[in-house]
């Protein structure tokens, strides 16, 4: 059900397009597995859901860390985890990190919804901001800074942790902006499951920028495709509610979903 949905919304998206890229000028992932390869993406990390699952999330400040808000749901019951269960492992890579830090709080995008059908509405949402119980002050660390949605056809990348790669990261050069709908950007880049909440780059000016976060992937035409949000906006919301004092309350506990596991679930991904 979740994949049919998935390629519905993927395959709405792109009905103004008149056909999808080929791909060609796309580069393969590359495991980040030594220091020298993953210079320069410490930043990227894995965040542990009290040792049942994970998700990728980016640290955009030196105690912010972003990712996707389906992540901080359990996929049974659809409750919020206890945000304080949670573990960002800053630039993990074969068992050690460059950082460790708990969540001390944790706001997710207010329009999002957990229940109900994968729509539009639901994947430009599923945005999430966690504020670490300390800052990183690791120069190996850098915060990435974040931009405006990139523009169909631009090239972009992404860092994740993933299904069968979740003992180090893996670095996707160059995909595409294939469609841009609706507040959702439907995008070449390779994911799997464990991506969810991936940050998605641009490269304009040498450095790379945040611009989306990865939220589901679907198959259109036979070829997978991720979705994430255009960033921008919604970010600024989750900022104004962290400084409103949001997202302080521990949650009450329930069973971690297993985010890094194949489940069709919750806002998962669909199978490819």
């Amino acid at each position: 059900m979740l994949r049919t949905l998935l390629t519905a919304l993927a395959a709405g998206l792109m009905s103004g397009v008149l056909a999808m890229p080929s791909g060609a000028g796309e580069s393969a992932l590359k495991r980040l597995d030594t220091g020298d390869d993953g210079r320069g993406w410490e930043a990227v990390g894995r965040l542990e859901l009290a040792g049942r699952g994970f998700c990728t999330g980016a640290l955009i400040a030196p105690d912010l860390v972003l990712t996707a808000a389906h992540c901080l749901f359990d996929s049974d019951t659809g409750q919020r985890l206890d945000h304080e269960k949670i573990e960002f492992l800053a630039g993990w890579r074969n068992g050690r990190a460059s950082a460790y830090r708990f969540v001390r709080r944790a706001v997710v995008h207010p329009s999002y919804v957990q229940k109900g059908e994968v729509a539009a509405e639901r994947v430009r949402n599923d945005v999430a901001l966690l504020e670490l119980r300390h800052p990183i002050r690791n120069a190996r660390v850098a915060p990435f800074a974040t931009d405006a949605r990139p523009e169909p056809g631009q090239r972009i990348g992404v860092v994740s942790y993933a299904r069968g790669r979740a003992e180090a990261p893996s670095l996707q050069e160059v995909c595409d902006v294939i469609a841009r709908q609706e507040g959702v950007l439907v995008m070449s880049c390779d994911v799997d499951f464990g991506s969810s909440g991936a940050p998605i780059f641009t490269f304009d000016g040498g450095a790379p920028r945040v611009v989306s976060v990865v939220s589901a992937m679907a198959e259109v035409d036979g070829r997978k495709v991720s979705l994430g949000t255009q960033l921008q906006l919604p970010l600024e919301v989750l900022r104004a509610e962290l400084a409103a004092g949001m997202g302080g309350s521990g949650g009450s506990g329930p069973t971690m979903a297993e985010v890094g596991e194949v489940r069709e679930t919750g806002a998962k991904f669909a199978k490819p």
